[in-house]
């Protein structure tokens, strides 16, 4: 297994669509195993295909939530269904996340509490998971990375604002950057 390079924001694979996967080998096995170790040397929750260059429908996943549960997996070819978003006010701190493709910066959005998961595994075999809280957070971050849309891009004002700025400041938003977990320690 290896840790593969996360592209950074700016990046064109991060910004279009994503191709359905329909070559169930030895590759695709071998792209979520190094997904999964790119994963967790981030570390991170989630990691989408066109993350690591890849512009495939699929994602990892990995959180422990809070009764010390793991919530582990792959989704390929998934499709999301989620609920409506509540329309309470923002809690910055509660609905606060990031993205290892804008490492190191954490902005308050909005998402659905609940979530559903259709998908298949890595044997093309079709399961659902039923998600709320955090994981159906971790769900509709991740499948947002295949249709091309970032967090940042989603985030409501002021917070949208200093995404861009902090983008900016970090000479951010043009191809072909990225950085190497383990190497690059941005997230830390």
């Amino acid at each position: 297994m290896a840790v593969l390079p996360i592209r950074i924001t700016g990046d064109p694979v991060l910004h279009s669509p994503a191709a359905v996967v329909t070559e169930f080998g030895p590759e695709l096995r071998t792209l979520v195993e190094n997904m999964f170790e790119t994963m967790d040397a981030a570390p991170g929750v989630g990691l989408a295909g066109p993350q690591v260059g890849e512009p495939l429908r699929l994602f990892v996943y990995g959180w422990t939530d809070d009764d010390d549960v793991l919530h582990r997996g792959v989704a390929i070819n998934p499709v999301l269904w989620i609920s409506p978003a509540s329309v309470d006010e923002l809690d910055e701190d509660e609905e606060s996340e990031g993205c290892l493709s804008v490492p190191g910066e954490r902005f308050p959005l909005r998402r659905s509490q609940r979530a559903i998961l259709e998908a298949v595994d890595l044997e093309g075999k079709p399961f659902e998971v039923r998600a709320d809280g955090w994981l159906a957070r971790i769900f509709q971050h991740e499948f947002d990375h295949l249709d091309g849309v970032l967090y940042v891009d989603r985030l409501t004002h002021p917070f949208g604002k200093q995404a861009q700025k902090a983008i900016r400041k970090n000479s951010w938003g043009a191809p072909g950057l990225s950085w190497l977990p383990g190497e690059d320690h941005l997230e830390d």
